[in-house]
């Protein structure tokens, strides 16, 4: 059975962080293991507190996991200091060398709260990116990573090539937090490629990166080549913001399980995710 470590942080709204990693594992049939990185509590409408937890938890957990059970790849989200990217970085090179690795740099809530210090960004950029088989920044992300603005594509496409510059084998630039009816994603790798969706008008998008970092995730640890897996993780994603099931007051959870309701029209090119 495929395996698939989390390291983030806990959303006690379910709606992203480990929550979220583990439905989307689960969903497309991986077996998957957590190294919570930080409790917050937090509901559709924001966060209301954020408890890291020591970097020496963080490192045992990926170490007990990967000594026992071991892994076919690993996606990494919230690290809310740069102790803990020092920490997770070291442990991933200590324990899972080698191991495919999609690094999600989560640097603020869907309501605004920071979730990563700024002095542990470069810390980021020196430790994970390096290691990184993909990065998935959204345009906040992305601009705090280079240092300027990313706002069209133009500047999507050059802050993938900056990002590559950093390490990484490749970067998905993700274009959701632009104003244009259709969202582009643009891939900067050794075959770049745009993935474009029309914008769903809902508020029920909250967890949507940590998801679509976790599919990736899931995707190479099946083989798939970096472009595959990021192309079936965009349909994933896609159908589950179009099945949000629209729980609480704010911006609501996605639906992970979407694709296993045979009334749901999961398209053709899903059934690899899904489990046997």
């Amino acid at each position: 059975m495929l395996k698939v470590l989390a390291v983030a942080g806990s959303d006690s709204g379910g709606g992203a962080g480990i929550q979220a990693d583990l439905k989307t594992f689960t969903a497309l049939g991986a077996f998957g293991m957590s190294a919570v990185t930080a409790v917050t509590a937090q509901d559709t409408q924001g966060v209301a507190g954020v408890w890291e937890l020591p970097p020496a938890a963080v490192s045992q957990q990926i170490q007990v996991v990967a000594e026992d059970i071991g892994a076919d790849a690993v996606k990494v989200g919230m690290l809310s200091s740069a102790a803990l990217v020092a920490a997770v970085a070291e442990a991933l090179g200590r324990f899972l060398p080698g191991c495919p690795l999609v690094v999600d740099p989560v640097m603020q809530a869907k309501g605004g709260h920071a979730l990563l210090a700024a002095e542990a960004v470069t810390e980021l950029k020196r430790l994970l990116l390096p290691r990184a088989t993909v990065v998935t920044p959204n345009l906040p992300e992305a601009a705090a990573l280079v240092g300027h603005p990313v706002d069209t594509l133009e500047d999507q496409v050059h802050a993938g090539q900056e990002l590559l510059a950093s390490g990484a084998c490749w970067v998905l630039v993700k274009g959701g937090h632009g104003a244009s009816a259709e969202i582009v994603d643009h891939l900067a790798g050794d075959a770049p490629l745009d993935f474009i969706h029309p914008r769903i008008p809902t508020p029920h998008t909250h967890g949507t990166g940590c998801t679509l970092s976790s599919a990736i995730a899931v995707g190479l640890a099946r083989g798939l080549p970096v472009p595959a897996a990021v192309d079936l993780a965009e349909r994933y994603v896609a159908g589950a913001i179009a099945h949000a099931p629209g729980l609480g007051h704010g911006h609501g959870p996605l639906h992970h399980m979407w694709a296993l309701d045979p009334a749901s029209g999961a398209e053709e090119d899903l059934k690899p995710w899904l489990p046997e």
